[in-house]
C-alpha cells in the first residue's frame, strides 16, 4: 500500500493502493503525526469516499481524538476552515483531478500548513508499517458542522457586478457545483454542474486538452466573454477567452496583478513555480512586484508564500495561492477576482485575448513529459549541453533545473506525481523555439 504515499499527498487507485485498512490506520495515527486531538475532515463526491471517511473517522477516533465532519466541501473550503476556526488538523478526502476509481487524502496541519512527504506523510507511512493498531482511550466523538454559508460570506468579499459578461462555467461533475452558483450566480451558462463521483460530462482534470472540448465549444457558440472549467475537487481553475482558446493557468499570475497592485494598489512579493513563463516576472515587475520562484505542488508552494509574506502566487497547473486565505489555494478566489477584472477591462473595450497577448512575449512548447527511466542521467544531460555552449544568466536546481538565457529558458524536471519526465522552454521566436524543442529531444531519446 505505499505506493499511495505521495510528495504532496496520499492518493491511489481505490481497492488497490488505497482501501479502507489503510484509510482506518491512517487515521489511527494521524492525530500523533498532526499533534491534534480534533481534525477536521471533508470529502469530496467520488463513489469511495464516504467508506474512505468511515474506516477514517473509525481509525482517529479510536485514538480518542475528535472528529468534525465538514460533509461534501471543496478542497479549500478545508484549509480555510482550518485556518478560520483554528483546526490544528485537517483532512480532505478526494483524488482532485484523478480518473473516478482514484481516491486520497489531502493533509494539513496547524495554521493550514501543508503535510507532504517531506515534513508528515513520511512518518506516517513508518508508522504503519511498523506501529500495531490498539485503541486504549475512550473513543472520540465525530461532529458535523456545516462550513459553506460561513465560507461564502468570506468569498463574498471578492464578488462583482457581472452583469455584463456573458460566462460560461464547466463545473467538470465536480465538487465547484457545490457553491459556484452562490457566488456567481444562475444567470450564465453551465455544464456538468451536477456533482457525480462517475464524473459522465468528462475526466476532472482541465489540463487534457480534450476535456476542454466542451466549455471552448459552448464559449465560442454562444459568443462568451470567458469561459471558466474546474478540476474534481475545485483547488483548480482554468480560463477560456472569447475566442475559445484555452490561456495557460501562469499568464493567470500576471494578470492578477491587475487587482492586487493597481485595483487595490497594494505591494508585496509574488510567488510562480519554476515552470512559469518568463512573460509573469516581465508584466509584474512593471507594477513593482518582487518576483519569487520556487518548487511544484502546494506542499512547497503554500509554505514559502508564507515564508515570503507574499501577496498570492500561482502555478502552471493552476493552483493559485492567496495571503488572504491563509497562504493556501482557493479556485474561486482567483475566479472571482479575474472575473472582476475582465468585467473592468470589457468596459474599456479590452477582451480577454487581447490582454493575454500584452502578457505574453515568449513562444511555449507547453509541458511535455517523457517515460524515461534514468531520470536523473537525462536531465544532467540536457543541462551539459546547453552549459558547455554558453553559461546561463539564472541557474536553479531545487525542482530539477531550470536555465534562463537572454532569449530563452528552459526547465526540465522529474514528476512528484507520475513517473515522468517534465520538460518545458520559451524562446523570443518559434524558430529558436522549435530549435531547442529538437536539441532535447534529441537527447532525451537516447535515455528512452
Amino acid at each position: 500500500m505505499a505506493t499511495a504515499f505521495k510528495a504532496y499527498d496520499i492518493r491511489g487507485v481505490w481497492g488497490k493502493d488505497i482501501d479502507s485498512e489503510l484509510a482506518y490506520k491512517i487515521g489511527f495515527f494521524l492525530p500523533e503525526i498532526l499533534q491534534s486531538e480534533h481534525i477536521l475532515v471533508g470529502r469530496d463526491i467520488r463513489n469511495s469516499s464516504d467508506p474512505l471517511f468511515e474506516a477514517l473517522s473509525n481509525g482517529i477516533t479510536d485514538t480518542g481524538s475528535h472528529i468534525t465532519d465538514a460533509g461534501l466541501s471543496t478542497t479549500p473550503m478545508i484549509y480555510w476552515a482550518t485556518g478560520f476556526y483554528g483546526y490544528t488538523g485537517s483532512v480532505m478526502i478526494t483524488a482532485s483531478h484523478n480518473p473516478k476509481n482514484h481516491n486520497g487524502l489531502k493533509v494539513s496541519g496547524d495554521k493550514v500548513k501543508p503535510i507532504g512527504y517531506d515534513n508528515g506523510l513520511n512518518k506516517l507511512e513508518e508508522l504503519i508499517r511498523s506501529k500495531p493498531v490498539n485503541p486504549t482511550r475512550p473513543k472520540g466523538t465525530v461532529y458535523t458542522k456545516n462550513l459553506i454559508p460561513t465560507y461564502i460570506r468570506f468569498l463574498k468579499q471578492y464578488q462583482t457586478d457581472l452583469s455584463a459578461l456573458k460566462l460560461a462555467v464547466d463545473c467538470s461533475n465536480g465538487m465547484a457545483a457545490l457553491i459556484i452558483k452562490d457566488l456567481i450566480g444562475e444567470d450564465h451558462l453551465y455544464i456538468n454542474d451536477t456533482m457525480d463521483g462517475n464524473f459522465p460530462g468528462h475526466e476532472p482534470n482541465p489540463l487534457e486538452p480534450i476535456n476542454q472540448q466542451q466549455i471552448k465549444q459552448l464559449v465560442v457558440e454562444n459568443n462568451c466573454d470567458i469561459g471558466l472549467i474546474f478540476d474534481g475537487d475545485a483547488d483548480r481553475v482554468m480560463f477560456i477567452d472569447e475566442q475559445g482558446q484555452f490561456i495557460s493557468p501562469d499568464l493567470i499570475i500576471a494578470l492578477m496583478g491587475h487587482h492586487f497592485f493597481e485595483k487595490r494598489a497594494m505591494h508585496g512579493d509574488v510567488l510562480q513555480d519554476i515552470r512559469s513563463s518568463r512573460s509573469v516576472s516581465e508584466y509584474l515587475n512593471t507594477f513593482g512586484a518582487t518576483m519569487h520562484t520556487w518548487r511544484v505542488g502546494r506542499a512547497y508552494g503554500a509554505g514559502k508564500l508564507k515564508e515570503i509574506d507574499g501577496l498570492y502566487g500561482g502555478e502552471l497547473a493552476g493552483h493559485y495561492y492567496f495571503r488572504e486565505f491563509y497562504y493556501s489555494d482557493s479556485a474561486m478566489m482567483a475566479a472571482l477576482i479575474v472575473l472582476q477584472l475582465i468585467q473592468d477591462f470589457k468596459t474599456k473595450g479590452i477582451p480577454l485575448s487581447q490582454l493575454i497577448q500584452r502578457i505574453q512575449t515568449f513562444e511555449n512548447t507547453g509541458e511535455m513529459n517523457f517515460k524515461i527511466n534514468a531520470k536523473q542521467q537525462a536531465m544532467d544531460a540536457v543541462v551539459q549541453h546547453f552549459m558547455d555552449r554558453s553559461s546561463p544568466q539564472n541557474y536553479m536546481d531545487f525542482d530539477g533545473y531550470r536555465l534562463d538565457y537572454p532569449d530563452f529558458w528552459l526547465n526540465i524536471r522529474p514528476s512528484n506525481t507520475e513517473p515522468y519526465l517534465r520538460f518545458i522552454a520559451e524562446a523570443r521566436s518559434k524558430e529558436k523555439l522549435e530549435e531547442i524543442k529538437e536539441t532535447v529531444i534529441s537527447i532525451l531519446n537516447r535515455y528512452r
